[in-house]
């Protein structure tokens, strides 16, 4: 029996952190507002993502100026156990290309 749930339930392969991510890995100069245009994400969600990202040691930020300039931490292990193995370099590889 189809109720149309199917199509009420949408989901996407890559996380809102992901994509945030991919995009710092493609431009580690890039802005806040860009990347919320990028991403399709507010720039308040931009900032709390990066936030979470800081914290889990993902990724680090130097100010330069009024900018940031940010740095993928590449030699980190995702963090979910059944996705344990490849590093965030290898995983980011793959989404880069």
């Amino acid at each position: 029996m189809d109720d149309g749930s199917a199509t009420a339930r949408q989901w996407t392969f890559l996380t809102n952190h992901a994509r945030v991510l991919v995009q710092i890995a493609r431009d580690p100069g890039i802005r806040v507002r860009d990347l919320a245009t990028r991403c399709l994400l507010t720039e308040r969600a931009v900032q709390r993502i990066i936030v979470d990202l800081e914290e889990a040691g993902y990724l680090s930020h130097q100010r330069n100026g009024r900018t940031n300039h940010y740095t993928v931490i590449d030699g980190k292990q995702l963090r979910h156990p059944a996705d344990s193995g490849p590093t965030l370099a290898e995983l980011l590889a793959v989404l880069l290309r």
